[in-house]
């Protein structure tokens, strides 16, 4: 049977279910941003919903180089993008 959609987060590189990670897309201001319908147009990235996978992301250059444009990550970093990912 087909387990559904798969993806590979960008922090640990652990292969999860696409709902169990956090998206991150590229805003217009080129700010990372958290997508959370999953549906933004363009290229988006995946992380597990922790600190330590998010800081990986974003201090390695591996958001940007996932969305393949530059990404500036938000003020407050990793914690940011939790608090974002856990009100949807």
């Amino acid at each position: 049977m087909k387990e559904g959609p798969q993806r590979t987060c960008i922090g640990c590189r652990q292969v999860k279910p696409k709902g169990e990670l956090v998206r991150l897309v590229r805003g217009g201001d080129g700010l990372a941003v958290v997508d959370r319908r999953g549906m933004a147009a363009g290229r988006g990235a995946y992380a597990c919903p922790t600190v330590e996978c998010l800081d990986k992301a974003l201090a390695a250059g591996r958001l940007a180089r996932a969305l393949r444009a530059t990404v500036r990550p938000p003020r407050e970093g990793a914690a940011e993008i939790l608090e974002t990912w856990r009100r949807r």
